[in-house]
Order: structure tokens, then C-alpha cells, then sequence
């Protein structure tokens, strides 16, 4: 409890870092008018710019934890991630194909097409996750869905009508919260609870697997139920947040190691400290990509992959290391 109350502070000061502080820098003065005023201009900064922009990167973050987290545990591998299943890649390709073929310019289509994409990637895992049990197989089939969803996005930036149509493709998938506002997050949370109350219906399913899968057989839990839910929890919790912010990597596989080691490596119990990692992980990679001086402000995917993949060799060498002894 102490350990979450912890986090949720965490959080707390990283969203007032980042309704504080912006490309546009405000005086003293100018704080105390917003903070009165919320009609000010200063206050439509802090109000109307900044707090949905760093809502929105924590509600995303604290998505893509929990997936990552619910991933690790179904795989019981410490590499897997929401990516790993190819859910990010084919909502990616969702995404991309419509602003290809020209629906994106409507309302709401883009992000409506990203989280089909990741439904029908996670739809085929789950009737996989009822057929084979071994988690290697998942993790294949996946890699395979992710190879060919990187691929067909290939193809749309490809056959992209215009050079204006490739910028905007581009622009989506190198992941961003500016713009958003609150009746975004209002439509973002539309999938994400469902996906998350599946990702903590399978909790005890994650538990079990820990023991093995003949004990997680034995145990007289619906074990295929149970995984079916923990995929499809994970794909709408993906979904939703390329729908988002585009596509955003690496915060799925962090988040889950930065509490593990505080909740004894129990899968069930690491699901929500997860997402409060995510959520600080990513609202403060948000923060960075703001204030950091550059001409044009850098992309939330570039600066979380800086960070992301050298982490993401630090896990694989310890893991080859403990494999090894």
C-alpha cells in the first residue's frame, strides 16, 4: 500500500511538472492569473493545453504498463511488451492506412482504424492463446503478426498519395499527445476500462502460471478464459493508446521492471503499479520532449525509444545472463 501511495505521489508531481512547465515559459505573475483565471490566456495554457496534454500522456503510459505488464506475465518473459504480439504494429498499419486512403481527414477515423487494427491482431493471438499453451508459440506467432504488420505499413507509406499524406503518416507513428484534449481521453477511456478490468479478471490466471502450466491446469481456473482475457485486455489497452498517441514503445517493457522487484515478482500484484510507472514513465518523456530546445518539438516515440532501447539491451543481457548460469 505504502509502495502505491508512493507512486500515485510520484505521479502527482509529474503531472504539476508538466501543466508547469512548457515551450512557453510563464512568469510568476502569469501563473497566478492562469491559476485564478482559467479563462486568461495563461490559464487556457495551463488548462485548456498543458493539463489534457499531460492527462493524456499518463493515461496512455499508465495503459501501455498495464499491458506490458499483463504481457510479461501471460509469456513469462521479461522481454515480451505490447509490441511483442504484434498489437502495436498492426494498429500502426490501421492507423496508416487510413490516413493513406484519405478517411483519416474525417473525425475520429484514425482513431477508430488504430484500435480495429490492434482488435483484429489481438483477436487472432487470443484464438491462438486457446489453442497452444506454450508460450514460445505465442511469442512466434506474435513476432510473425508484428514482422507483417511493419511490413504492410511499409507498403502504405509506399503507395502514399502525396508527399503531405507521407508526412502525416509519419507524424502518427512516431507517437505525440500534443493537440489532445478532454473529450479525447473521454473516448480513450471507452476501451481502455473494459481492457482493463479483463487484464484484472486474469490476474489469478498470471498468478497460477508461475507455477507451471500443468499446476495452472490442475488448479481448476479457467486458464483459457483466462488468457483469452489477458490478450484482448491487452489489445484494447493498445488500441486505445495508438489511437491516442500514435505508436509509443518501450513503456510497456519498462514500466513492469521498474515495481517488480517491489511486490515480489508476483504478476497479479505488479498489474497496478505498472500502470502508475507507465503513466509517470511517459508524462515525463512528454515533459522532456518540450523543453528540451530544438526547432521543432521532438516526437513522444523518439524520445521514449532513446530511453527504451538501451534499457531493452540491459534486460536482454541480464536475462542471457541469468540464462546462461
Amino acid at each position: 500500500m505504502r509502495f502505491l501511495l508512493l507512486l500515485a505521489g510520484l505521479l502527482i508531481l509529474a503531472l504539476a511538472l508538466s501543466v508547469a512547465f512548457g515551450e512557453t515559459a510563464l512568469s510568476g505573475a502569469q501563473y497566478a492569473q492562469g491559476l485564478g483565471d482559467p479563462s486568461s490566456p495563461a490559464g487556457t495554457i495551463l488548462f485548456a493545453i498543458r493539463a489534457p496534454r499531460a492527462a493524456a500522456a499518463a493515461l496512455t503510459g499508465g495503459a501501455l504498463g498495464l499491458a506490458g505488464a499483463v504481457m510479461q506475465g501471460l509469456l513469462r518473459n521479461p522481454l515480451a511488451e505490447p509490441g511483442v504480439l504484434g498489437v502495436s504494429a498492426w494498429s500502426g498499419f490501421a492507423a496508416a492506412l487510413a490516413i493513406a486512403l484519405g478517411v483519416g481527414a474525417a473525425p475520429g477515423v484514425t482513431e477508430l482504424a488504430a484500435l480495429a487494427g490492434a482488435l483484429a491482431a489481438g483477436a487472432i493471438i487470443a484464438l491462438l492463446a486457446a489453442r497452444f499453451r506454450e508460450p514460445e508459440t505465442l511469442i512466434l506467432f506474435g513476432v510473425a503478426l508484428a514482422a507483417l504488420g511493419g511490413a504492410l505499413t511499409a507498403l502504405a507509406f509506399n503507395l502514399s498519395p502525396s508527399p503531405i499524406t507521407y508526412a502525416e503518416m509519419m507524424t502518427w507513428l512516431m507517437g505525440s499527445v500534443a493537440n489532445r484534449d478532454w473529450p479525447d481521453l473521454g473516448a480513450a477511456l471507452i476501451p481502455m476500462v473494459p481492457g482493463a478490468a479483463l487484464c484484472a479478471y486474469a490476474a489469478l490466471g498470471l498468478r497460477m502460471l508461475t507455477l507451471g502450466e500443468e499446476t495452472a491446469a490442475l488448479s481448476g481456473l479457467p486458464m483459457a478464459r483466462l488468457r483469452i482475457a489477458a490478450v484482448a485486455g491487452a489489445a484494447l489497452l493498445t488500441g486505445a493508446s495508438v489511437a491516442m498517441a500514435g505508436v509509443i514503445g518501450f513503456v510497456g517493457l519498462a514500466a513492469p521492471h521498474l515495481v517488480r522487484g517491489s511486490v515480489n515478482d508476483d504478476p497479479a500484484r505488479t498489474l497496478v503499479p505498472s500502470a502508475f510507472a507507465g503513466a509517470i514513465l511517459l508524462t515525463l518523456a512528454d515533459l522532456l520532449a518540450r523543453v528540451i530546445p530544438s526547432e521543432e518539438e521532438l516526437r513522444l516515440g523518439v524520445v521514449t525509444a532513446l530511453f527504451g532501447a538501451p534499457l531493452f539491451a540491459l534486460i536482454a543481457w541480464r536475462a542471457a545472463r541469468s540464462w546462461r548460469s
